[in-house]
This record gives C-alpha cells, sequence and structure tokens, in this order.
C-alpha cells in the first residue's frame, strides 16, 4: 500500500515509516516542521536503504496544499498523526489546539474523500479515558471527561471520524489509542526531539543524564501507588509504529468481517511502571545518575493508568515486544549520540 503519513518527520512517524517500508509499503510524508525536523527523515532514508522519502512541507490546514499532494500520488491511506500535542500548552492555548487539531482533519479528511481515499488510522490517546473507571483500561471503558483541551481534541476527533464512517459505510476507520510512548530506533539515529524544556519524562530524563537540564521534577509523591508517584503504561516508540502497520490489515479484509466497521484498539504493553520505577529502571541499565527532587502535584493528572491491550493481539496479531529496559536504553542511546537532538 502506498500510505500518506501526516506528521511522518515527528517522534512516531519517523519510526513508523520504518516498519512500513519494512512491511512493503510506501510513503509520502506531509509535515509543516512545527515540531520535527526534516534530517528525521533523511536519517529514515539511511536506515531502510532508500534515496529518499517522498516529502512535502504542508500545513494539514492548507487544503490547496493537500490537493497538490493527492493530485501527484494515488494514496491507498492515511496515517494521520500531525497535531499539536503539548498537554500544558494546550491549556494556555485551547483556541490554537482546536482550531489546529479539529480543524486540520477536518480539512484532511475532506481532501481524502475527494480523491476516494476513505482508509484512516487516526493517532488517538489514553487522555480520552480521562480519569478511568476501571484498571487495567479495556476498549469498552467509557470514555471520560478529559483533563486538557489537547485531550479534548483526541477524544471529538474519535467523534467525527466515528460519525463519518456512520454516514459513509465506504470509509474504514482505525482509532489507535496510545499510552505513553518512550525508546527510540536502536540505532540511535532518530529519536524523540522536543522543542525547549520536555513535556513528557523520558526526554526530561535523558536530558538531565546528558547534562542539558540540573534534576528531574517529579510531579508529586503522594498518590495511592506503590512508591506514590504517578503509574503509567509505557510502550517502546518500535512497538507503537509496528502496531500502525498491523492495524492496516483492517483496510484489507473481506466484508464479512465488517470492513467498514470502525475499530478502537488500546496501544499499550498491559505494564504499569511509576515515574520513580522509570529513573531506577534508567539509572539501572545505563549506569548514569539523574537527580531528581519532589514538586507538588500537576492539576488533571491521575494516579492509575495502564491498559489491556489483549484486544490488538487478538485481532490484529499484535503485542509488544520491548520491555522496560528495552526503553530506557534505546532512550539513552538516542540522546547520548544526539545531545543536542538533530
Amino acid at each position: 500500500m502506498n500510505i500518506l503519513v501526516t506528521g511522518g518527520a515527528g517522534f512516531i512517524g519517523s519510526h513508523t515509516l520504518i516498519e512500513l517500508y519494512k512491511a512493503g509499503h510506501t510513503a509520502v510524508v506531509v509535515d509543516n516542521l512545527s515540531n520535527s525536523n526534516p534530517e528525521s527523515l533523511r536519517r529514515v532514508a539511511e536506515i531502510i536503504g532508500v534515496p529518499e522519502i517522498p516529502f512535502y512541507q504542508v500545513d494539514i490546514r492548507d487544503c490547496e496544499g493537500l490537493e497538490k499532494v493527492f493530485s501527484a500520488h494515488r494514496m491507498d491511506a492515511c496515517i494521520h498523526f500531525a497535531g499539536l500535542k503539548a498537554v500544558g500548552e494546550s491549556v494556555e492555548k485551547p483556541w490554537e489546539y482546536y482550531e489546529n487539531n479539529i480543524g486540520g482533519t477536518l480539512v484532511l479528511v475532506d481532501v481524502m474523500r475527494r480523491h476516494d481515499c476513505k482508509n484512516i488510522i487516526f493517532s488517538s490517546s489514553a487522555t480520552v479515558y480521562g480519569d478511568p473507571v476501571e484498571i487495567p483500561i479495556t476498549e469498552n471503558c467509557p470514555k471520560g471527561q478529559c483533563t486538557n483541551p489537547y485531550g479534548w481534541t483526541k477524544s471529538m476527533l474519535e467523534q467525527v471520524l466515528m460519525d463519518i464512517q456512520k454516514a459513509d459505510p465506504e470509509w474504514n476507520v482505525v482509532l489507535l489509542r496510545y499510552f505513553n510512548p518512550v525508546g527510540a530506533h536502536p540505532s540511535g539515529r532518530i529519536g524523540e526531539n522536543p522543542n525547549g524544556i520536555p513535556n513528557n519524562l523520558m526526554p526530561y530524563i535523558t536530558q538531565v543524564a546528558v547534562g542539558k537540564r540540573k534534576e528531574l521534577g517529579v510531579f508529586g509523591n503522594d498518590y495511592p501507588t506503590p512508591d506514590g508517584t504517578g503509574v503509567r503504561d509505557y510502550i517502546h516508540v518500535c512497538d507503537l509504529a509496528a502496531a500502525h502497520v498491523a492495524a492496516l490489515q483492517c483496510f484489507s479484509q473481506s466484508p464479512s468481517h465488517s470492513v467498514t466497521q470502525t475499530h478502537i484498539y488500546n496501544v499499550g504493553t498491559g505494564n504499569g511502571y511509576s515515574v520513580l520505577d522509570m529513573v531506577k529502571a534508567f539509572v539501572r541499565v545505563n549506569g548514569v545518575d539523574v537527580p531528581y527532587s519532589i514538586k507538588p502535584r500537576r492539576a488533571g493528572d491521575i494516579a492509575t493508568c495502564y491498559c489491556n491491550p489483549a484486544k490488538a493481539k487478538a485481532e490484529l496479531g499484535w503485542q509488544a515486544k520491548y520491555g522496560i529496559d528495552e526503553m530506557v536504553r534505546d532512550s539513552w542511546n538516542w540522546q547520548r549520540q544526539n545531545p543536542e537532538g538533530y
């Protein structure tokens, strides 16, 4: 299949490109480079052994720009990563998040349907569960009250895509609800490269370890968890990337397998690790100290969030292969080789 990958120069997108090509697919990347670097695409091409990845610096809100891409390439499906993604920033800039993430996706879907490309895998998030009513979280867990505009954009876009599919059964929609992506490609050539102060735990840990930051702030140590710090389901980015390739089979099933329904999958390991579990594993595996201090809780944070990934295993044949040691090893390998990022 030839896949349009929006946000393909970013952290998850770049790793997914490698898995797509390994599986025999091809890709065209659209990215506005607002939170990514074209060097990632050059390195992806180097890793997979192709001259270059077709790339267009286009914003998903740019209807004319997307039209040109679709006119130049026949697309079989779209893996849609593009969007603003910082939880804290979304609270400060809600309009920008709704306008970019929702407005941009509406433009993208409109162009897709005009070019008869009605297969989409959407990059959703465990944030749609809010404070979950059950742990581990299954796909049957009701969606909850999101605690920030970023989460609401994911929840709302899930509903938009489900409504579009319901109105037009030719659409095939896959919603992948990610838990917490960490790690990097084992080569150390591509990895997470946040702008400014990292919003996520692992890049903050690696930046402390490499000397870019003085210490890690741990938000809250009085949660009802084994060590008092928040527990999350961390997943290696290469495992997450492979889940997108596995999900493509939803577009090639026969009608007797309900090809037109919306498919929803949790993408995690099913294991919960605390913040301090991750810090201690990083120190143990890499032999590098990570100073930290306890800070007050952050508004909106919940105590525990991890999934039951059994549905993805049963229906897609996908399950996570990497554990916590590989996650912290590959994160450090990337940061150590690229102390300033790309």
